[in-house]
């Protein structure tokens, strides 16, 4: 088909199963990507399919999950980025359920880090072109960013059973 858009929805491996949902409710299948960590415990990622001109939404939260820290989880998202933007997609989206280190979202005391806005430039210079997200701490983090932001309310979608 001349003209369409190809979606891509990858996963991280913080919490794979968010994004396995999302594909079975959208009804494409799960992207293939090879992440390891090697002995020293650096990312390895190999995207096994391309993603040439395609539309791409990388699903990772910035939420430890027992196995993996929430640093472990923002460097491999933007590694994530990064491989899709050298890769030549047309869009990438970062689907961060939980936005690492939304409750540093200023300067509570003299010599102190805005962290929220350190992890907001990592991100977007890996190269991702938008990013959902759910109830930030504050809403003022979406400033931090020059891409696009979309800040969903799970306000009231407690009773679907999903948040």
């Amino acid at each position: 088909m001349l003209g369409a858009t190809t979606i891509k929805v990858f996963s991280g491996t913080s919490h794979p199963e968010i994004a396995e949902l999302i594909c079975k409710r959208l009804g494409i299948p799960l992207s293939k990507a090879e992440i390891t960590r090697n002995a020293s415990g650096e990312t390895n990622l190999r995207l096994m399919e391309s993603v040439r001109e395609a539309d791409v939404y990388i699903v990772n939260t910035g939420a430890g999950n027992g196995e993996m820290s929430i640093n472990t989880a923002l460097m491999e998202l933007c590694i994530m980025i990064h491989t899709c933007k050298i890769a030549s997609a047309k869009r990438i989206t970062a689907v961060i359920p939980s936005f690492p280190y939304a409750r540093q979202d200023r300067k509570d005391k003299s010599r102190a880090p805005i962290s929220a806005k350190l992890v907001a430039n990592m991100i977007q210079r890996s190269g991702c072109d938008h990013i959902i997200t759910m109830d930030l701490h504050a809403s003022q983090i979406q400033g931090f960013f020059d891409c696009p932001v979309d800040n969903v309310s799970t306000e009231g979608l407690g009773h679907l059973g999903i948040c």
